[in-house]
Formats: C-alpha cells, structure tokens, sequence
C-alpha cells in the first residue's frame, strides 16, 4: 500500500471518543500526550497487538505522521481498521486539542 492511499484524518478532526494510539517513544509520551490515549511504543506494536480495543477505528498518531503511517499500515494489513492522523502530535498541540503529561498537568510535545 503507497502512503498517499493510507487512511488519514487531520488532527483536528479524531472524534473526542476515539481509540488513540501512540506510537512515540517513553520520553515523548511523558513530556505529553492526549488524554486518554493508548501508548505502545512503535518498536513494541507487533508484541503487544492484543492490547489494542476490539472493533472501531485506532486513529494512529506520532510527533509529525511517519511512525504512525507505517503502524497503521501494519494495523491495517493485519485487519485492523486504523486512520493515521496527519502531522502527529504537533498538529495536535497547534490545533489547540489538550496536551498532558503523565501526572495530568499541561503537557508540552517533543
């Protein structure tokens, strides 16, 4: 699959209940991420697939989009129905969604 033909929302449009899935490493997730997501670093997503929810769609996410295409290409090849989020957390940050860090303060993107 070309990446022009991979699933993709913007940021600002992931529905506030969404399965958001992470794929940045430990020291990204802890300077911040969104509220609820779910994070598995990218190097981990083959071991820990089972992890994921059951049905509905996993909107993918990293720092700019690239990490994220290829999970979610991954996801998709293995029957998951999974969305990439265009230009990652920073989109995220500057389309003004809340940031956290892993105490729950305001968090801040790597």
């Amino acid at each position: 699959m070309f990446r022009s033909q991979l699933p993709a929302v913007d940021a600002s449009a992931v529905p506030a209940d969404a399965t958001l899935l992470d794929v940045r490493e430990d020291d990204e997730w802890a300077a911040g991420h969104a509220e609820g997501a779910l994070h598995i670093p990218m190097g981990e997503v083959v071991g820990r697939l089972a992890e994921l929810p059951e049905g509905g769609t996993v909107h993918v996410v990293c720092r700019v989009g690239g990490r994220s295409a290829q999970v979610a290409q991954y996801l998709i090849a293995q029957g998951v129905d999974a969305v990439n989020v265009s230009g990652g957390m920073l989109e995220w940050e500057s389309a003004g969604r809340p940031v956290v860090d892993d105490s729950g303060a305001q968090g801040h993107v790597l």
